[in-house]
């Protein structure tokens, strides 16, 4: 059945809730956690003269149940409450950071991410400026240093980059980097091979190959992630700008990213 045939059907009750600004609230309210009638007061802001009629469309509809005062969602609420949130944490997503998207090739990060692109809301957006012209570069060497391990996706490479993660992988952190063919290539020349040779014999240290071109570059730490995005003519690679996220929500998202291109990835031994 097409999509736009059930929404047909359904547009009167999926109206309801996103038009509704108590029922929305409610369902996301008990999404988190089951509540009395005084706490949806409080959450949202209403009177329970207001609540109660929004809360029996609820209960008609089967979403939410009252048992032991307190209300909280039935297993098909816990559904429609969870795309709720989906669906507010995606917008929220996309328009806070409207301006990184529009001049970014978005479409480089795979479909599945695509999907909860909302894990990163809580995220900066951080740039080059005249006055401090590596501000990104700056930001990354604070992620790396303080990093417990270390998984990257990178189609590019720099000496700068080379060197700060040379230098945690001596230190025994855990790495883990997946390249492309092209990246192969430039560590296999100076003045990367020397070094290369050095690392990979360090069992912390691992570096796996993907034959496809990745059109993103991107770094998950324990602690953060870094997602850089190539401009929105998916030729050039923008070193200027990328996203950083210390929230823990954007952390699992970044290592499902990298999950995501390890199923194709090969290791490679480059000594």
């Amino acid at each position: 059945m097409d999509i736009l045939d059930i929404y047909e059907d359904v547009q009167k009750d999926v109206q309801a809730i996103y038009r509704s600004r108590l029922q929305a609230q409610m369902l996301l309210s008990l999404y988190e956690d089951n509540n009395t009638l005084a706490r949806l007061r409080q959450v949202t802001g209403s009177t329970s003269q207001a609540l109660l009629p929004k809360i029996r469309i609820l209960e008609s509809n089967q979403l939410i149940e009252s048992v032991e005062h307190e209300y909280r969602l039935t297993p098909q609420g816990k559904i429609v409450a969870a795309r709720v949130a989906d669906s507010v944490m995606t917008m929220g997503t996309v328009l806070e950071h409207k301006e990184f998207w529009k001049s970014h090739y978005m479409e480089a990060i795979p479909q599945p991410l695509l999907e909860s692109i909302g894990s990163l809301y809580d995220s900066k957006i951080v740039s080059d400026t005249n006055v401090e012209i590596f501000n990104v570069y700056h930001h990354f060497l604070d992620m790396i240093k303080k990093a417990g391990h270390i998984y990257g996706i990178t189609a590019i490479m720099s000496s700068g980059h080379a060197e700060i993660l040379g230098k945690r992988i001596h230190e025994g952190i855990p790495v883990k980097l997946i390249v492309t063919k092209s990246v192969i290539e430039e560590l296999r020349q100076q003045p990367y091979i020397e070094e290369i040779h050095q690392l990979q014999k360090l069992p912390n240290f691992q570096v796996f190959m993907v034959d496809n071109d990745i059109n993103l570059g991107f770094t998950v730490t324990d602690k953060c992630l870094s997602l850089g995005l190539y401009k929105s003519d998916g030729v050039t690679y923008d070193t200027t700008t990328d996203l950083f996220s210390y929230d823990e929500t954007a952390i699992k998202w970044g290592e499902k990213l990298f999950e995501y291109y390890m199923e194709d990835a090969v290791e490679l031994d480059l000594i």
